[in-house]
């Protein structure tokens, strides 16, 4: 009853800030959100250290100052992406397409008039449902797969969120591989976030100089259906995101785990060299390494 009870309050209160943050004018909208992120910095709660843990990884230089500083970054660009998604609704398409700026659009693009299909892998960065629109805005079948979030009526607003953007949104059970494959021999977009997996399936990989265990999932669907694997790091522009594509390489020559377990660390290299570049930007406020952290915090 409790629990039940917490949901709903859960539930309410983000139904009241889409309601409420879409009246507010733009500019107050946003230092709104920034204020917010100070204000959470400030109470050093369980998933801000976790933060703190996960950016020590990425930039072990840093003394607490700077390390700070960074923290600090990340909560305001995690919350700039609640701020986005509460207000992307009133979005124009001319702002939609016009505040993206894309790097090697073209290893995206040219699977799709190939008629290939290909599958986007990316970490938790930037704003990725902006990016999904901006695809969608130029005709391209986009399939993803979603957890489903407690309460449920919350997981039904964000389903239909990002199928309003032109998604097709699967839950995550076990006839998913089968139905993205077949989504994939369609020619559409498989896009799958692809940073953490502590599952007894995840893949153990080299990140930062540690331990971290990611999906198999990306490189499974690529040696299944020879759909081209590449990834995507999204980071924020002072107007907008910016898209960075890398291709990876298929291994021909090892066995079916060997190559899997290339693909996997060949994501994680390019995700850790987008995360390099603009730590900040990546949101994750929950345990990735398997072997310890840099500082003290309780699992998010």
């Amino acid at each position: 009853m409790i629990n039940r009870a917490i949901d709903s309050l859960t539930a309410a209160a983000y139904f009241a800030a889409w309601r409420i943050v879409r009246w507010l004018p733009e500019k107050s909208a946003y230092r709104l959100f920034s204020s917010l992120a100070d204000a959470i910095g400030r109470r050093n709660g369980k998933s801000v250290q976790r933060l703190r843990s996960n950016l020590q990884r990425v930039k072990p230089s840093l003394n607490k100052a700077e390390l700070d500083a960074l923290v600090l970054l990340g909560l305001r660009s995690y919350l700039r992406y609640w701020c986005d998604t509460f207000r992307f609704p009133d979005w124009s398409r001319e702002k939609l397409m016009g505040t993206v700026d894309v790097t090697n659009e073209h290893l995206l693009m040219d699977a799709i008039r190939a008629g290939t299909g290909v599958i986007v892998a990316l970490p938790h960065a930037g704003n990725w449902d902006h990016a999904g629109a901006y695809f969608c805005g130029k005709g391209v079948k986009i399939v993803t797969v979603a957890e489903r979030l407690k309460p449920e009526v919350l997981f039904r607003k964000f389903l239909a969120y990002r199928e309003a953007i032109g998604m097709e949104v699967l839950p995550l059970d076990g006839r998913v591989i089968a139905t993205l494959a077949k989504r994939l021999r369609a020619g559409q977009l498989v896009a799958l976030v692809a940073d953490r997996d502590l599952s007894r399936t995840g893949i153990t990989v080299n990140f930062f100089g540690g331990l971290a265990r990611m999906p198999a999932g990306p490189a499974v669907l690529a040696l299944n259906t020879e759909a081209p694997l590449i990834t995507a790091y999204v980071s924020y522009t002072p107007g907008g995101i910016h898209i960075d594509f890398r291709e990876t390489q298929i291994p021909i020559t090892r066995s079916q785990s060997e190559r899997v377990l290339s693909l996997v660390q060949q994501c994680a290299d390019h995700f850790a060299q987008g995360i390099a570049a603009h730590p900040q930007d990546w949101h994750m406020l929950q345990r990735i390494w398997v072997d310890g952290d840099f500082t003290e915090c309780t699992d998010a």
